[in-house]
């Protein structure tokens, strides 16, 4: 597909209101919490919901106001809206019955299903100049960024003794289990990793296909 890929008005238009939406929905509970003695901005910094939406309302945003179209970009987009996907299927699997923070309903619907679900729609639907193929080393990439988080969870987490998730929390669980649990996690990003990769922009590849017919 040719590098000169222009975004509808329309996508740039659901992108900046999404975006804007994203800031709001961050910015909500450190505003409501700033006088609250058992508010932690450096945990609630820590969630990987958080960082994650962080990142997807940055890259709503530019999507919108620039809709930028190289491969650093792609690369970047995609890795962010795998991130947003971890964050909406981990939560539906094993965290919607647990207590994570967000005890407004609103918000936590939005950050772990309609804003996740905005970025891969949109990643699936929306024209790239250049399609990105799954590869080990764009899949090591995109999964670099969870295995520093981990890292950095476990590390934190013996220092001051809080984990912001169960399944990273070797105090109620033991290391083993929760060796096991992260192992069959990271296998299971690598599958969404690879699924990511290969579903940017489908109605490009189903001219591909049309075509090699």
């Amino acid at each position: 597909m040719s590098a000169s890929v222009r975004t509808a008005w329309w996508i740039r238009a659901y992108r900046l209101g999404f975006g804007v939406l994203g800031v709001v929905v961050l910015l909500w509970i450190p505003v409501r919490n700033i006088d609250s003695a058992t508010f932690s901005l450096t945990n609630y910094l820590s969630y990987f919901t958080i960082e994650s939406n962080i990142l997807g309302a940055f890259v709503l945003l530019i999507g919108g106001l620039v809709a930028p179209q190289g491969r650093g970009w792609q690369l970047f987009r995609g890795a962010v809206t795998l991130y947003m996907l971890i964050t909406m299927v981990v939560y539906a699997v094993l965290l919607s019955r647990i207590d994570v923070m967000l005890n407004d309903k609103w918000i936590n619907d939005l950050m772990h299903r309609y804003l996740p679900l905005i970025l891969v729609l949109d990643w699936m639907f929306v024209a790239m100049a250049q399609r990105l193929r799954p590869s080990p080393a764009l899949i090591g990439q995109w999964l670099a960024f969870p295995l520093v988080y981990g890292v950095y969870s476990l590390i934190r987490g013996a220092i001051v003794d809080w984990y912001p998730y169960p399944f990273i929390n070797p105090t109620d669980q033991g290391y083993l289990s929760m060796a096991i649990g992260l192992v069959v996690l990271t296998l299971v990003f690598a599958v969404l990793a690879v699924a990511m990769a290969s579903l940017g922009d489908l109605p490009a590849w189903w001219r591909e296909r049309r075509s090699e017919d």
